[in-house]
């Protein structure tokens, strides 16, 4: 005889495989700037941010309730009693940085490590004569503020149809730099246009290491799954990347913030699903994912 349990809903469980990537979640810079902000936040006084913190709305609004509000410029910063302001893992440009040093606040900085390397290579090569290209998204604000150490004299170069149709007009040497969590293969390919037309190139990786580390893990698991789950801020750029990524090695990839996003029933003909996440994505919500995945049936 044998014997079948069902589970609480009525039916047959699955056995599904469920692999989480090991270098899902908080990056070094993006775990050293919340911790900064928590601490700061438990001083008591008035905490502010130059920008959302990071790029999940689930942090940023945890902070708020703790009291760290978000302004989105210098401008716009009331100075009176004890007040603190945190530059964003981000970074900000040369001359916001001016403008927040001659205000009356105690400043706490939490620019990424290797966007700060970026920002002393970029300062350093255009006060030599190079002309600055930085590949990543124009609109992001670790590339804004990248722009800012180089008088705004740079170059956005995001794909390889933009690098085909770019031209050095004035002849400059070039020095190339890449945003920390733009795609590697995409900057590689960028970087191969360029030096195709035999242009005198510095080339500078500056891509940081756990964001290859992180996307060519995802791409392995993605490979090797039904099924993959992304998890990250809708707004966060390398979380937009780890799903392009992905979705090119499993079609069945999916693009979620938290567990209220997940719809299971697109799961359940899938034996084995994969799950990685963007740097911002909070531990918490990356193991509520995954038990829920792996138990629910």
């Amino acid at each position: 005889m044998v014997i079948i349990r069902l589970n609480k809903k009525g039916r047959i469980p699955v056995m599904r495989k469920v692999t989480v990537a090991k270098s899902a979640g908080f990056c070094f810079g993006v775990k050293r700037a919340v911790d900064m902000a928590y601490k700061e936040a438990s001083k008591g006084g008035r905490v502010f941010t130059l920008g959302p913190l990071i790029h999940n709305e689930q942090v940023v609004s945890d902070l708020e309730s703790r009291g760290v509000k978000v302004i989105e410029d210098v401008e716009s910063l009331d100075e009176g009693g004890d007040v603190t302001v945190i530059i964003r893992s981000h970074g900000i440009s040369k001359e916001t940085l001016k403008k927040l040093e001659g205000k009356n606040v105690h400043i706490a900085d939490a620019t990424c490590p290797f966007v700060s390397k970026i920002h002393h290579i970029v300062e350093e090569k255009y006060s030599e004569g190079y002309h600055i290209i930085i590949t990543g998204d124009a609109k992001h604000p670790e590339v804004i503020a990248v722009c800012g150490w180089c008088e705004g004299h740079a170059d956005i170069i995001g794909s390889t149809e933009e690098a085909e149709k770019y031209s050095n007009y004035k002849g400059q040497k070039l020095c190339v730099v890449s945003q920390t969590t733009f795609n590697y293969n995409k900057f590689q390919d960028i970087v191969d246009i360029l030096a195709k037309k035999s242009y005198d190139i510095l080339v500078m990786n500056t891509i940081c290491n756990a964001t290859e580390e992180r996307q060519t893990e995802a791409g392995t698991i993605a490979g090797q799954s039904d099924a993959m789950l992304v998890i990250g801020g809708k707004h966060s750029s390398n979380t937009q990347k780890l799903f392009e990524i992905c979705k090119g090695a499993c079609p069945d990839t999916y693009f979620i913030q938290t567990l209220d996003d997940l719809d299971l029933k697109k799961l359940q003909s899938f034996r084995s699903v994969g799950i990685t996440a963007g740097a911002s994505a909070p531990n918490k919500i990356i193991k509520e994912v995954q038990s829920y995945v792996r138990n629910e049936r």
